[in-house]
């Protein structure tokens, strides 16, 4: 199945939004066309590779800084490529053609070495093909679409020398501290050249470059083939935690390489993804952000079982001092807040004191008052919690930073003449104008306060704010509404068009104002209609946005809909993304949306193919993961579901809308003995499963084969890539 989805080349990739792409969540290397020359770049880059001039701000003085690239440059004149991204070994594989012969080539970003390796093999005519590293200007990649700030510089030069037969390239940076790309070429028996190449990042320490030699090393005293199994076992090991199969040819193959994509940008122990992940391409955005693009990015390892990717819960709770350093000093003690932009270690190069970019001040403005982002990227927290029900995650992240991130609001909160608590003005990313008693934090944080009530409960804390909290549920202002819908906040209607849903997230993705509540109905849909009814300002995260409020509106046909025109209009070749430079988060969160059309668990339920199309008359399921700490097996057949498996990992209460036909159902183990079940509504279920339980439920006196195998596709669809 993974075979099916493989890149293809038959043509020439000439940038990075079209060729394959390598890494694992530190290097990451792109391969494509080099520009004006004849020759095959492989980009180096490294997530960890970074500024430290904060005074300069996190876009330029703690910004990521390009590395270099490699070119593979041919004796002959190239004419052809055949090339094919393996997903299932994470290996570029196929043939460079010239007109004095071919180069086969294998090439991987080694899981756990860290290092690039290709290998080529030249046929005779190929034989003086060469390698030359193209070290970059280490300066923020912002500084080709914007002003250098007053007193910016870029940094020296890389010196690249000779070291006991491994070159290095090591640039010195001039806050201290350097980064290094070391490489060797090895030669076996039989022709093969393979290429190793690794980087290291230290500051304020000069250690990298030891480090980059080290890895070089260790890796060139082995051939390709006996480095490669490593890499490729963890791989193989990766893609049997979970399986999803669905009939639209073109959908599934993208679905399969967004989780190679995850697992090649995403590791818990790496830094947070940027902009555009490990593969660091001239860009605006040469940072992490906080307002959209890291919960977008992180959203689909949920579900697909990956939790070994979450660097987000990780961060926030190694770094989380430093929330508080990016408020103004008199909300330090108790608050804590993310601005839009951070460096790996979450800072942003300033705070209101100092005339950096901070988390503003509700009711002032410079600096834009954004003070909502901790609070949603600690839902992404929220959800690995949900998803684990593991209590550390609870009480060690997120109970004491959303503690503090709804402590920065509780300051500003004040009562109006209705006797409602009121918000003053604050920014709707990215709408463009402040707005108080905005939408995106209203509804921030009244999820905030009702988490942390029942966190506080699940953990047995009398928290001396509570009182506090129940009072904000209670008094809090209602969200502004108008004929449209929902409102940017008092005074402020959404009027133009405009690609983020900052003013929709009590509806997606904290599901407080919901489709199964019939009064809110109305609301719901006015509020899609009008927001993606504006064309000029949308973007590809607003139709995966639309396709996940669909879906939970039950709109499988809608859904794909929104799908189809994400694919048409704004995905690249390859599945990357751009809008006025390389940005990843989108495509991520697509897979997310197939998701919600596959299988929600918000609110307690467990709801198995709540929005599927009716093209999909066949989808297969295994080990999905839901809320509840629950894997879900499932299977539909020629329309019908025929069975569902869930296997409780934390026996939490389990409660399931199956969507098998209507009548009877049989509940039993997984020793086939009938498990104790309660109808609580027309086709849910109330299921009696403990810890390390199993529960499958069928129609009655059906016996179904439970097989966990591809569904046949609809219709054939052309390769991703850019097949013949």
């Amino acid at each position: 199945m993974l075979a099916d989805a493989d890149l293809v080349w038959q043509r020439l990739p000439k940038t990075w939004y079209e060729g394959p792409f390598l890494g694992n969540a530190l290097l990451g290397s792109g391969i494509y066309a080099e520009p004006d020359a004849n020759a095959i770049r492989f980009t180096v880059q490294h997530s960890e590779v970074q500024d430290h001039r904060p005074e300069f701000g996190s876009l330029f003085g703690l910004a990521r800084l390009p590395i270099g690239h490699f070119t593979l440059e041919p004796a002959g004149t190239i004419t052809g490529v055949d090339w094919r991204l393996r997903l299932r070994d994470a290996e570029l594989t196929g043939t460079l053609t010239t007109d004095r012969g071919t180069l086969e080539l294998r090439a991987h970003v080694h899981n756990s070495r860290s290092v690039l390796a290709v290998e080529v093999r030249p046929s005779a005519g190929e034989r003086a093909f060469r390698w030359v590293f193209h070290p970059a200007e280490a300066i923020s990649p912002r500084a080709a679409f914007k002003p250098l700030p007053a007193g910016y510089t870029a940094n020296p030069p890389a010196q690249v020398a000779d070291h006991g037969g491994v070159r290095a390239a090591v640039q010195p940076l001039l806050a201290g501290g350097q980064h290094v790309t070391a490489w060797r070429e090895r030669t076996d028996r039989g022709g093969a050249r393979t290429l190793y190449a690794a980087v290291a990042h230290s500051h304020p320490a000069t250690t990298a470059l030891g480090r980059a030699l080290r890895s070089v090393r260790t890796a060139a005293a082995l051939p390709y083939g006996a480095v490669a199994p490593g890499h490729r076992a963890w791989w193989h090991a990766y893609y049997r935690r979970g399986f999803l199969s669905f009939p639209d040819a073109r959908l599934q193959r993208f679905y399969w390489i967004q989780l190679y994509k995850v697992a090649a940008a995403a590791r818990a122990d790496a830094p947070v993804m940027a902009t555009c992940g490990p593969w660091l391409e001239p860009t605006p955005w040469p940072a992490t952000w906080w307002n959209l693009n890291v919960q977008l990015e992180y959203w689909l390892i949920h579900g697909a079982n990956h939790l070994e990717l979450d660097a987000v819960t990780r961060a926030l709770g190694e770094f989380r001092d430093g929330l508080s350093d990016q408020l103004d000093a008199p909300y330090r003690k108790d608050s804590a807040g993310i601005a839009r932009t951070t460096d790996t270690r979450l800072r942003n190069g300033g705070d209101a004191a100092n005339g950096g970019y901070a988390v503003g001040i509700p009711g002032q403005d410079p600096p834009t008052p954004e003070v909502g982002n901790l609070t949603w990227a600690l839902h992404n927290v929220w959800l690995t919690y949900r998803h684990t029900m593991d209590r550390r995650v609870l009480r060690e992240v997120l109970f004491p930073l959303l503690r503090r991130a709804v402590a920065y609001y509780l300051h500003f909160l004040e009562p109006g003449p209705d006797g409602r608590l009121h918000l003053p003005a604050t920014f709707s990313p990215e709408y463009g104008v402040n707005a108080p008693d905005c939408n995106y934090d209203l509804m921030l944080l009244r999820w905030g306060c009702a988490t942390l009530l029942d966190a506080a409960d699940t953990l047995g804390v009398r928290d001396p704010s509570a009182g506090r909290w129940r009072e904000v549920l209670a008094r809090l202002a209602p969200y502004p509404v108008d004929g449209n819908g929902f409102m940017i906040g008092a005074g402020v209607p959404f009027a133009k068009s405009h690609r983020h849903y900052s003013h929709l997230l009590a509806v997606y993705p904290l599901y407080e104002v919901n489709w199964e509540q019939p009064a809110q109905r109305d609301l719901i849909e006015r509020s899609l209609r009008h927001w993606v009814g504006f064309e000029g300002a949308l973007q590809g995260y607003t139709f995966t946005g639309a396709a996940s409020i669909a879906a939970q509106m039950g709109r499988g046909e809608e859904a794909l809909g929104y799908l189809g025109e994400l694919l048409t209009r704004f995905i690249r070749p390859n599945t990357m993304y751009q809008e006025s430079g390389p940005v990843i988060e989108t495509p991520l969160s697509a897979a997310q949306s197939l998701h919600d059309m596959v299988c929600q668990s918000w609110g307690g339920v467990i709801r198995v193919f709540p929005a599927l199309p009716r093209a999909w008359r066949s989808v297969t399921v295994h080990d999905f993961r839901t809320q509840g700490a629950f894997l879900l097996g499932a299977a539909r057949e020629d329309g019908r579901t025929r069975w569902v498996r869930l296997r409780s990992e934390a026996g939490a209460p389990c409660v399931l809308r199956h969507s098998l036909p209507a009548g009877p159902v049989e509940v039993r183990d997984e020793r086939n003995r009938p498990l104790p079940y309660e109808e609580v509504a027309a086709g849910t279920v109330r299921i009696a499963l403990d810890k390390g339980g199993t529960a499958v439920v069928t129609a009655r006196g059906d016996r179904p084969p439970m097989r966990i195998a591809p569904v046949a596709p609809n219709e054939p669809a052309p390769r991703w890539g850019l097949p013949a």
